[in-house]
């Protein structure tokens, strides 16, 4: 018997739970948390201790303890998303930009691009996202703001969509809704949960995106490429 032909052993598969974790899996987590506060199966404090744990976790086996108690994590995910919350696939998984103010203030405003994903965190602060000036490069963005004591406050110009999809505990979380008239116009998705605190989501009177005609133009231009490929 020729051992040197043996068939050599494969390696063992990895484990699931070492694999480093993205952005959606962080998501999924953060959506379970704020659930069960609103359902009260957390309190402030666990729910703040948490959502702090999600955003330092490296690995899905470091997310998966931090709702092993909690329904939401055996509960099959849903097909459809929540009203004024953007269809799954529309906004790619991608790193988004992290708003985070605890005992301090953070603001993001002025002339800058939006990308496709932003998370605002309020502890004991106040986090401001100014978009009137903005430069918007997707036509759907995100934003998913958590406030405790704190608050959370967005500004929109007026001709692109704004939606939202969320609600507070002894909290406020209010967004008025805008429908652009341009159908191709960036729509942006607030949700999230207010404890004690407030979001808030509207426009900023007599602003609005000057060059919306190279948006638009951008935005058939990609629709067209893709259609002939």
């Amino acid at each position: 018997m020729d051992l040197s032909k043996r068939p050599q052993p494969s390696a063992p598969a990895a484990d699931p739970t070492d694999l480093r974790a993205s952005d959606a899996d962080r998501d999924r987590i953060a959506d379970i948390l704020r659930e069960a506060l609103a359902e009260g199966r957390l309190d402030a404090d666990e729910h703040a201790e948490r959502v702090e744990g999600v955003y330092r976790a490296k690995t899905v086996g470091e997310l998966e303890p931090l709702v092993r108690d909690l329904p939401g994590a055996h509960a099959p995910r849903p097909a459809a998303p929540a009203p004024g919350r953007p269809a799954p696939g529309t906004i790619p998984a991608g790193p988004g930009e992290n708003l985070v103010a605890v005992f301090s203030g953070a603001t993001r405003k002025g002339r800058w691009r939006v990308g496709r994903r932003m998370q605002a965190y309020a502890i004991f602060g106040s986090v401001e996202i100014d978009l009137s000036e903005a430069i918007f490069e997707h036509q759907e963005v995100s934003i998913r703001a958590v406030s405790i004591f704190g608050s959370v406050d967005i500004r929109v110009p007026e001709n692109i969509s704004l939606r939202g999809s969320g609600g507070g505990v002894l909290g406020s979380f209010e967004v008025d809704t805008l429908e652009a008239a341009d159908p191709q116009a960036p729509v942006v998705h607030v949700d999230g949960v207010a404890v004690l605190g407030s979001i808030e989501a509207r426009p900023r009177r007599g602003r609005i995106i000057a060059d919306l005609h190279k948006y638009v133009g951008r935005y058939v231009d990609k629709r067209l490429r893709k259609h002939l490929d």
